[in-house]
């Protein structure tokens, strides 16, 4: 049995391996991210990340979970940081603009592993994460039209597509034109748009 000093110091090792996955990844393809690169860019070998993770695919189930858990804490905590639910979509919205420029590779993850032919346990967590993402945005949705801050006749569903769409678009123009430089300042009027579009008629 493994004593807690050799637990606490793989769990290190791993989280490093995470960041070393995700720092790549915000300089080039996931789909050039090979476990030499890894090894090379940490100065180990080959061996020594195998010793902390048995698959490439287990390298790249708990790069996901990281996103998952930071990513949508920050949603979480955007989401309980005013009573007004405009403001809490705005903060929502700063919050995953803040991610993406925070961790680039983060994004360019997502949109490697979603485009990829069948299932895998990445793209399981993934959407799930997705999930769990459009369901905070969902109740906050509702809770602006049902509080007559939206229209009545909000649609939420085509709301939050539209709220997720805004922030992918922006991400990915951004990494297009070559990082995210600029992307918080663009992205506070792309979010005043989007604002506009869903007041509508006040009930």
């Amino acid at each position: 049995m493994d004593s807690p000093r050799i637990r606490r110091s793989s769990e290190l090792r791993q989280a490093e391996i995470v960041q070393a996955v995700l720092a790549l990844a915000a300089e080039s393809s996931p789909a050039d991210i090979t476990t030499a690169r890894i090894a090379a860019a940490m100065a180990l070998t080959q061996g020594a990340v195998f010793r902390h993770f048995p698959t490439k695919e287990a390298i790249w189930l708990a790069v996901a979970e990281w996103i998952e858990e930071h990513l949508l804490g920050a949603i979480e905590e955007a989401s309980l940081s005013s009573s007004e639910p405009m403001e809490q979509l705005r903060a929502m919205f700063r919050a995953h603009i803040g991610f993406a420029v925070a961790y680039p590779g983060a994004p360019r993850l997502i949109f490697h592993e979603l485009q990829q032919p069948g299932d895998s346990a990445v793209k399981r967590r993934i959407r799930a994460l997705l999930g769990s993402y459009r369901g905070t945005l969902l109740q906050v949705l509702k809770c602006a039209r049902e509080g007559g801050a939206v229209g009545r006749e909000l649609e939420v569903e085509p709301a939050a597509t539209l709220f997720i769409g805004a922030i992918q678009g922006l991400v990915m123009q951004s990494m297009l034109a070559g990082g995210m430089r600029g992307v918080e300042e663009t992205a506070e009027g792309v979010f005043e748009v989007y604002l506009s579009g869903i007041a509508g008629r006040r009930a």
